[in-house]
């Protein structure tokens, strides 16, 4: 169990190097109402569960006025709280309980694009074409003879033409869904906005900001516009490198953050940013300099398969990015974007997510046992890694992928948008279960997306008090963190080439904090040292595989 009186918090005005960040999903994270969608007094509520599992700090994902289109992050007013989630009081209330716990709060921007409910979105549509109000959008004229072309071959990163046309022949730009335009950042009241929203927040106590797609706000606009190929998002940002890309990682989008810095430099302490930047390593460095947003996620960690050579590689060159930016690393597993890891880490090496998740989990078969037990193990090396860990709602129970959510639950615009190829995201937003039984497991309500019926056995209060539970797991490796960790943001790796390509990586940070992974399906030698910790039991011969233990000379649990 947890103990109140260890070192607990990270603090001073560099208290992001090596926070602990839980991401919390509002809509799916705790229901106060009993409407069935999760809430701002619903998060309010657990801050003493986040508290006692020993958190930094808590990111909420989008609680802005939306339809929903893609989960919030179409957003109609930045500037307030959608009322369905509560009220501006409610958000004041929940910050306010935050701090009361030493937790700080980080929330999500997003600059890209608005809702097509937002007033400056209908103020356009209202005014036509040529008009000032649609410039501060991305408004063009198609193709072909009557202009019923689309005026690029861009696509939409949920598939389909990232333009739609309007019954008076223009086109708007999307690369998301046709309910999210793109602002044009070449527009001054673009900029002058997201600086009063910055501030309007932090004037409320936030203490940090994470960029949605940070990447693409800035685009070539100068006709003709450029085609790219026809090829998907996801395919173009494999091979962007120039800072030249008609609207990926554009070098003038750090002209923004320069901005936004200046901002965030008001307050005392400065308030920090987080990218989202799906970049190549030598081009994040920019997003995350202390002169733009300070931070930048890194997804190589999450994208890397079981293996040791992979990770130590992914590890070294994560922790040298950060140092050339003059900022800390991060690392995250899970998001409200991607399969859960214990499910990812359950496919067959071969497997191919996206089919899995069409079979509704049953083809390829996955192994549950071992998907969550290598989750353990990935989560326990990446808290003993310095830099900031992020985390996400309900990893901390070793939720699953809710692979099985049948057609007609799907609301990720991804399904219809693929038509029907890609099952998206959903089944990692499904409401938490907190109690072994009810109608939503104590989540409230009849919950937006269904729950999966074994969620019971796998509820916080399932888990409460088991040694051998998840849950319990890391409030110890997050209590034993907060223990060890320094300002030093150092690691030195233990053994060789061959110890790597026998599945096992070791490294030790500062003060003698050993950590050792075993990659491997077969026992290893166990270092010398107290253990403090170990993902899953050992046995007398050794380090069993796939499994992580911290370890230190002469250390006291």
């Amino acid at each position: 169990m947890t103990d109140s009186t260890a070192p607990h918090r990270q603090d001073g005005p560099d208290w992001w190097r090596q926070a602990a960040v839980y991401q919390i999903y509002p809509r799916s994270f705790a229901d106060a109402d009993g409407d069935g969608l999760g809430d701002i007094a619903g998060a309010a509520s657990r801050m003493s569960y986040l508290s006692e599992l020993g958190v930094d700090a808590v990111w909420l994902s989008p609680f802005y006025p939306s339809a929903l289109a893609d989960g919030g992050y179409d957003v109609a007013d930045y500037r307030n709280v959608d009322p369905r989630l509560g009220t501006l009081d409610d958000f004041d209330a929940m910050v306010a309980e935050a701090h009361r716990f030493s937790i700080k709060v980080i929330v999500d921007i997003v600059p890209n694009h608005t809702s097509d409910d937002h007033e400056w979105f209908q103020a356009a549509l209202r005014a036509g074409p040529g008009s000032p109000e649609r410039e501060r959008y991305v408004f063009r004229q198609g193709k072909g003879q009557d202009g019923e072309l689309p005026p690029t071959d861009w696509q939409s990163m949920f598939g389909g033409p990232a333009w739609s046309r309007l019954p008076d022949g223009w086109w708007y730009l999307h690369l998301f869904a046709p309910e999210q335009p793109d602002l044009n950042w070449d527009h001054p009241d673009v900029h002058a906005d997201f600086k009063k929203t910055l501030r309007f927040w932090s004037d409320r106590g936030v203490d940090g900001f994470r960029i949605d797609v940070a990447n693409a706000l800035t685009k070539d606009l100068t006709e003709p516009l450029r085609d790219v190929g026809g090829i998907s998002i996801e395919e173009q940002m494999a091979t962007v490198e120039d800072g030249q890309h008609p609207f990926l990682d554009r070098d003038e989008v750090h002209e923004i953050y320069r901005e936004w810095r200046e901002v965030f430099n008001e307050y005392d302490p400065p308030r920090v940013g987080v990218a989202e930047a799906w970049v190549k390593k030598e081009r994040l460095v920019r997003y995350a300099s202390p002169e733009g947003l300070g931070q930048a996620f890194n997804f190589d960690y999450l994208k890397t398969g079981w293996s040791a050579p992979e990770l130590r590689s992914v590890i070294d060159v994560s922790l040298r990015t950060a140092r050339a930016a003059g900022a800390s690393a991060t690392w995250v597993l899970s998001n409200h974007d991607v399969i859960r890891h214990a499910s990812r880490f359950a496919l067959a090496e071969d497997a191919d997510p996206e089919a899995w998740l069409l079979s509704g989990g049953t083809q390829p078969v996955a192994d549950r046992e071992r998907g969550l037990r290598r989750a353990r193990a990935a989560t326990m090396l990446e808290l003993a890694l310095p830099g900031s860990a992020y985390m996400y709602q309900g990893e901390e129970l070793g939720l699953p992928e809710a692979a099985e959510l049948a057609e007609g639950d799907l609301q990720d615009p991804v399904w219809e948008r693929s038509s029907h190829t890609r099952k998206g995201r959903d089944g990692c937003r499904v409401p938490l279960p907190w109690t072994r039984e009810g109608e939503s497991f104590g989540f409230g309500g009849t919950p937006w997306l269904p729950q999966p019926s074994y969620f019971g056995e796998l509820s916080v209060e399932a888990q409460e008090g088991d040694e051998t539970s998840t849950l319990e797991l890391y409030r110890e490796a997050l209590r034993l963190r907060h223990k060890l960790v320094g300002t030093d943001e150092s690691l030195e790796w233990i053994g060789s080439q061959e110890t790597e390509e026998a599945g096992v990586l070791h490294f030790v940070r500062p003060d003698g904090w050993h950590c050792v992974t075993n990659f491997s399906s077969e026992t290893k030698p166990l270092p010398a040292g107290e253990v403090l910790l170990s993902s899953g039991p050992l046995g007398d011969e050794g380090l069993p595989g796939e499994t992580t233990v911290w370890l230190r000379d002469g250390a006291e649990g």
